[in-house]
């Protein structure tokens, strides 16, 4: 029997206003209107069709803060993650968002009207509190603090919302159920216990032995549930994911498992992150949730330590589970016993016994570079299914970002370089000169810190693009602030797939000699005035903390510069 939802009721928030559907998509019309990031989209969804049961809107400050606090809505009921929708002051000033405004939210997709939010009350907050509270630390290595600095607008509004649609999917379509529909579907087959499986990642022999194990463990059926929203920068794309994970069901016992997906954009927030799946798989009408070694963990912070231990996820759940009322599976890792050919937990394994494994990483150096995959690790099926997705090295796209002040020669670097990767030949060579992306730019204009980076966003899109149809992109943008470089980073490994290899490339001129040389004046009118918001007169530039190359033309000569840059790719395969 399916668990109950959390809370008690579905909050399926489509089935409730379809009567009114019509209406609102006229009121909707009539409205103004807030074009969802990515991540709001993935939020929206998931409260509209209750898989965020019991929240039926964005958080109001009251809840806001005590799911930051203490983690649970202001009427205690337990919910481990802010889930808020972010604006400007200028969206605040635009669309006259005060309380009991009505606003439509819009799909950045295809511009339809998804939702009608009702403002309860828009607030600040503190970006630092939140990241220390909810992520454990203020360290921009962890993806979602980097978000929360470089992406998430200053003001919060909370409020209920109205459903009008659901967002539409053109990938995988039936593969996506709602918790309604994946209820019934558990109901239509009689399965009365279900052991929920997270994922953002490939799947392998070892998840297979573990899943189909915990089933065993408990007479149950597996639902295999991976994330298909935002995961973690520099993950394996969902299209080739959900590839595998297709493969891999065929490995199943006969009528044992379930694959279906989950639109969720990650916070990647461990401890807190694992109660907040397993509210979420609740609702889904899991009665299991497996929770593994560093569940949801983003790694290494900047001290190179993990920023969870590898079972904090684990103790949080199972503290609160008297009020999840799903039951923890908990996992350790499980490792290859090459004298038996199985795998066992690592806390079940014989003292001295020989055992085999491959990381995470190492199995993306091995996709990226080619290298053999052996059968213990993984199934064939699998193997070519990523291979199709991860070509060899030297056929992968990347980017080059070149960041300098003007006229400190990074865009004569940058045509020298497209020439000698040209003539290297294999791929397709694409240049961004960073200051004529957009149309109506010329080298007078100056930029206000939030043009130029809206200006990054859209250089970090096309060639994210680009290198991911395996294209050399060479972009070289002023970028002055580290914000702005570091979403053109998170953007190329989020969206680049196999092409999301990024290098950051200080051209590191000196101010003085960049002046002294402007033939076309374009320092002396800045500094007379005529220009405003000019990068070295009066805005400053934030040198690069961890460029991957740094030259200097007072210094190096552009051949040799170009040459040290194709080293670059060279000693990464690339060339």
């Amino acid at each position: 029997m399916a668990s109950n939802p959390h809370g008690g009721i579905l909050k399926d928030l489509v089935a409730r206003d379809e009567p009114i559907s019509g209406q609102l998509k006229d009121e909707a019309a009539t409205l103004k209107d807030i074009v969802l990031t990515e991540r709001q989209l993935c939020d929206l969804e998931l409260i509209i069709n209750g898989g965020f049961s019991p929240l039926e809107g964005f958080m109001n400050e009251a809840d806001y803060t005590s799911v930051v606090d203490t983690l649970r809505l202001s009427d205690g009921t337990l919910f481990a993650m802010p889930v808020t929708l972010d604006v400007s002051s200028a969206d605040i000033e635009r669309l006259g968002i005060v309380p009991g405004a009505r606003i439509a939210l819009r799909d950045p997709r295809d511009d339809e009207a998804l939702a009608i939010i009702t403002v309860d009350d828009v607030y600040t907050y503190d970006r630092v509190k939140e990241s220390i509270h909810v992520f454990g630390a203020d360290d921009p290595a962890h993806p979602s603090v980097a978000y929360l600095r470089n992406r998430v607008k200053p003001f919060y509004v909370g409020g209920r919302v109205q459903a009008i649609q659901a967002p539409s999917h053109f990938d995988y379509v039936a593969l996506r159920y709602t918790p309604t529909e994946l209820r019934a579907h558990f109901k239509k087959l009689a399965w009365r216990r279900v052991v929920a499986f997270q994922t953002r990642n490939p799947m392998h022999r070892a998840h297979r032995e573990l899943t189909v194990r915990a089933a065993r463990q408990r007479q149950a059926n597996v639902l295999i549930h991976p994330v298909v929203g935002l995961t973690k920068p520099g993950d394996v794309d969902h299209y080739t994911r959900v590839r595998v994970y297709e493969a891999i069901m065929a490995k199943y016992p006969n009528g044992m498992g379930h694959l279906a997906l989950l639109p969720l954009a990650m916070r990647m927030a461990g401890p807190r992150e694992a109660v907040w799946h397993a509210i979420i798989r609740k609702n889904f009408g899991a009665t299991h949730f497996i929770v593994g070694r560093d569940h949801a963990g983003p790694g290494k912070n900047s001290q190179g330590k993990d920023f969870y231990g590898p079972y904090d996820a684990q103790e949080l759940v199972e503290k609160y589970k008297d009020e999840l009322e799903i039951e923890m599976v908990p996992f350790q890792q499980m490792t290859y016993l090459p004298s038996t050919d199985e795998y066992q937990p690592i806390d079940e394994i014989p003292a001295g016994a020989q055992t085999l494994d491959i990381s995470g990483t190492e199995l993306r150096r091995r996709l990226k570079t080619g290298a053999h995959i052996p059968d213990w690790f993984s199934y064939e099926a699998v193997v070519s299914r990523l291979r199709e997705s991860y070509p060899p090295r030297n056929k992968q796209g990347f980017v080059l970002c070149l960041t300098g002040y003007y006229n400190s020669g990074k865009d004569i670097i940058a045509k020298a370089l497209q020439v000698a990767l040209n003539e290297q030949g294999g791929r397709s060579v694409s240049l961004l000169l960073g200051e004529t992306v957009r149309d109506d730019i010329n080298a007078k204009v100056g930029f206000t810190p939030d043009e130029r980076h809206e200006n990054l966003q859209r250089i970090s899109f096309v060639a994210g693009e680009l290198a991911r149809a395996g294209a050399a992109v060479i972009a070289s943008p002023i970028a002055p602030e580290e914000r702005s470089r570091a979403l053109v980073k998170d953007t190329v490994l989020q969206n680049g797939g196999a092409g999301g290899n990024f290098f950051l490339i200080h051209v590191a001129t000196p101010l003085e000699h960049c002046e002294s040389t402007d033939r076309r004046g374009i320092y002396a009118q800045a500094r007379r005035g005529e220009i405003r918001g000019f990068v070295g007169v009066d805005t400053e530039y934030e040198v690069p903390k961890k460029a991957d190359l740094v030259v200097d033309v007072t210094t190096q000569n552009i051949p040799s510069i170009v040459h040290s840059i194709v080293l670059l790719l060279e000693t990464t395969s690339l060339l």
